[in-house]
C-alpha cells in the first residue's frame, strides 16, 4: 500500500464537501472494490472519504409504495431484512446470493451499483424493478444512471444516498455463477409490474447491464415461461471469454429467464 489521507465524516454534506477540497479522492464504504485495486497499485487515490460512519445512510424502510435501501446498507442486511423479504423477496435473495459471507457482510449497495461491474447482481434488480438511484445533487433512473462498462452517471463529487426500488406484483433473480468467483456468468431479474414487465440481464454484455425488450413484450402478453419458448438472444455484444462464449451466454440468458419467470409464478 501507499501513502494517502483517510477521511472520515459524519455527514453526506462534509463527505461531498471532501471530495470538492482534494482532487482524485475517492469514497470508500465496504471497499471490497477499491481496496484490491489499491493494493495492486492499479489505482492510487490520495484521499479516501469513508462513508461507513455517518449515521442513517444504512436504513431500510418502506416509504409509500417504495421499498428505500440507504446507499451503506451491507448485503447480508439487506438478505436477512424481514422489511425486503415482505417487500420484495427476489431482492433479499439477490443480496444473499453475492460473493460469500465477508464480502456479504462488508459490501454495499452503494457501493456495488457506483463500481457497475458488468457482472455484479444489484445493476439486474435496479434496472428490471425501475429503481430510483437518489444522490446528494438529484434522483437519477436506472436507465440514466448506467452508462457502460464500469460508467455510471455519477460525477465527482457526486454520491448515493439511497436507491428507491417500486414494489412490483411479481419478482425473481436467477444467477448462473462463476463457481471460482461466485459473480454471475449470466444473471437475470425478472420484474411483472403494475404497467408493465421488465427483464434485466447482468454477467452477459459487454457493455454490463441490459433489458431484453423481445422477452419482455412476449411476457406482457402472458406473464408464463412457456411465452419464452423459442425466443431467443442475439450472440453480438455479449461477453465471449474463457469462461464462455457469447453463444453460450445467449443461451444461457434464454435459459434463466425462464427459470426466472417460473419462479416469480412459483412465488408470486
Amino acid at each position: 500500500m501507499y501513502e494517502f489521507k483517510y477521511h472520515r465524516p459524519a455527514t453526506v454534506r462534509q463527505a461531498a464537501n471532501l471530495l470538492v477540497k482534494n482532487e482524485d479522492a475517492k469514497v470508500i464504504a465496504g471497499g471490497h472494490t477499491l481496496l484490491p485495486v489499491m493494493k495492486q497499485r492499479l489505482a492510487s487515490p490520495p484521499h479516501l472519504v469513508d462513508l461507513s460512519h455517518i449515521e442513517g445512510l444504512d436504513s431500510i424502510e418502506i416509504k409509500g409504495r417504495s421499498l428505500v435501501i440507504g446507499a451503506t446498507a451491507k448485503h447480508a442486511d439487506v438478505a436477512t431484512s424481514a422489511v425486503v423479504g415482505e417487500a420484495i423477496p427476489a431482492l433479499a435473495e439477490l443480496a444473499g446470493m453475492i460473493g460469500d459471507p465477508a464480502v456479504r457482510h462488508k459490501g454495499t449497495i452503494g457501493g456495488s451499483l457506483a463500481n457497475n461491474d458488468p457482472t455484479a447482481d444489484y445493476p439486474a434488480a435496479v434496472l428490471a424493478l425501475g429503481a430510483t438511484i437518489v444522490t446528494n445533487k438529484r434522483r437519477l433512473k436506472a436507465e440514466e444512471f448506467f452508462q457502460g462498462l464500469f460508467t455510471t452517471a455519477l460525477e465527482s463529487d457526486e454520491i448515493i444516498t439511497k436507491v428507491m426500488f417500486p414494489l412490483p406484483k411479481k419478482a425473481a433473480y436467477i444467477k448462473f455463477r462463476n463457481q471460482a468467483s461466485r459473480y454471475a456468468l449470466v444473471g437475470v431479474f425478472v420484474a411483472k409490474r403494475p404497467s408493465d414487465v421488465r427483464v434485466a440481464v447482468t454477467g452477459a454484455g459487454s457493455e454490463g447491464v441490459f433489458r431484453v425488450t423481445s422477452f419482455e413484450e412476449a411476457l406482457k402478453k402472458r406473464f408464463s415461461p412457456k411465452v419464452l419458448d423459442g425466443l431467443t438472444v442475439p450472440a453480438e455484444g455479449l461477453n465471449s471469454d474463457l469462461h464462455g462464449s457469447a453463444e453460450y451466454r445467449a443461451h444461457l440468458i434464454a435459459v434463466v429467464a425462464r427459470r426466472a419467470v417460473e419462479a416469480a409464478t412459483v412465488k408470486g
